[in-house]
């Protein structure tokens, strides 16, 4: 079977890239698919992620104006499903024009699309009313044309009830990237959280919530991954809250399965979620887990008081308790952790696939 992933690009660090890495290697592998990944502009030069060498890349160029992007766009794309003749195309894009390709595309294979984010992502704290109207717009548009797909796979159960109204609205989770056969000792003072800076991913929460754990416990240390944005200035954060010297910023890390091995504990401080990529990640690593019960993802993921710690959203407060009550409870973060590692197999690579070559299969009947 061939199957046509039509995404931006590949050579990013975040989530969406690294599960099409997964995901799209394994059917290539495993299940002998013939795998397209259809980028925009050789933005699949040079990715973060290591795919299959059986997977076949192609780019097309778009530029210009929104005119002259859209003929680029829906030229492009039609040139290459006419050469390549799928069985199946995803559409791994969560913009608005991604929402349009089963209105313009002229093929009989079935169109599928997949959400990996939360609407939420549009919003921000300070969004003004213009903004938020344009927001509702695109939602206005979203809702409109997402019936059009054969499929529209979401990640989580709370993603579900952003699109309740949809009836071709089906949940496959994202696959793990790894699972190693060691686990986190769990006894290095080092607390981790991965994640490209910004307002989703809240870590200016973090912070303040540490400058509470750092008054109890001040020989832990915080260690954040994920792309630097200077505008966010959370390095001067946190040094204003007293805690530049115990919080450590790095870029993002290729081999970041080691770095959740050194760790003890993982901390996700996010506004909202897609699914939450970085948790199946850290507890296929023996790390109980903490979070915030943001919309969507944490709470599919991480059972409370079992294999981590589930607080209020946006509180800073509990969220820096159910720190320290790791910290200093040890035979708890054990007990944790080996639950975490257990829990999160039914993450496994196999099991999720599973799920989507039964989709295919499905489709093509």
């Amino acid at each position: 079977m061939k199957l046509l992933y039509i995404t931006n690009g590949i050579n990013g660090a975040g989530g969406l890239e690294r599960v099409l890495s997964v995901k799209a290697s394994y059917l290539a592998e495993q299940y002998n698919y013939g795998v397209t990944i259809l980028s925009l502009n050789n933005n699949d030069s040079n990715p973060f992620y290591q795919f299959s060498n059986k997977i076949n890349f192609v780019s097309i160029k778009v530029q210009g104006n929104v005119l002259n992007y859209i003929k680029y766009y829906t030229k492009g794309l039609q040139e290459q499903v006419d050469a390549i003749q799928p069985d199946i195309v995803c559409v791994c894009d969560d913009g608005l024009k991604a929402f349009f390709i089963p209105q313009f595309l002229r093929t009989k294979a079935p169109i599928i699309y997949e959400r990996h984010v939360s609407k939420e992502i549009e919003m921000t704290e300070n969004s003004h009313s213009f903004k938020k109207n344009i927001v509702k717009l695109k939602w206005f548009l979203m809702r409109l044309l997402a019936p059009s797909f054969s499929k529209f796979i979401v990640l989580t159960k709370g993603n579900v009830q952003e699109w309740k109204a949809l009836k071709n609205v089906h949940i496959i989770p994202n696959p793990l990237s790894f699972f190693p056969n060691q686990s986190s000792r769990l006894q290095n003072k080092k607390v981790i959280a991965v994640g490209k800076q910004g307002y989703q991913k809240g870590y200016d929460r973090l912070l303040n919530a540490w400058k509470l754990v750092h008054e109890k416990q001040p020989d832990w240390e915080l260690e954040i991954y994920g792309t630097i944005k200077e505008e966010y200035k959370l390095q001067e954060l946190a040094y204003e809250l007293g805690i530049g010297n115990v919080v450590h910023f790095y870029p993002p890390e290729k081999d970041i399965q080691t770095k959740y091995l050194d760790a003890s504990i993982y901390v996700m401080s996010s506004r909202f979620e897609g699914f939450g990529m970085v948790l199946i990640e850290a507890m296929a690593c023996g790390l109980p887990c903490i979070s915030f019960d943001c919309p969507h993802g944490p709470a599919d993921v991480i059972s409370n008081n079992e294999d981590g710690f589930l607080v209020d959203n946006g509180d800073c407060r509990q969220l820096a308790e159910a720190i320290i009550t790791l910290i200093e409870d040890e035979a708890s973060r054990v007990k944790m952790g080996r639950n975490a590692k257990e829990n999160v197999k039914r993450f496994m690579t196999a099991l999720v696939v599973q799920e989507w070559d039964i989709l295919f299969k499905m489709l093509k009947k």
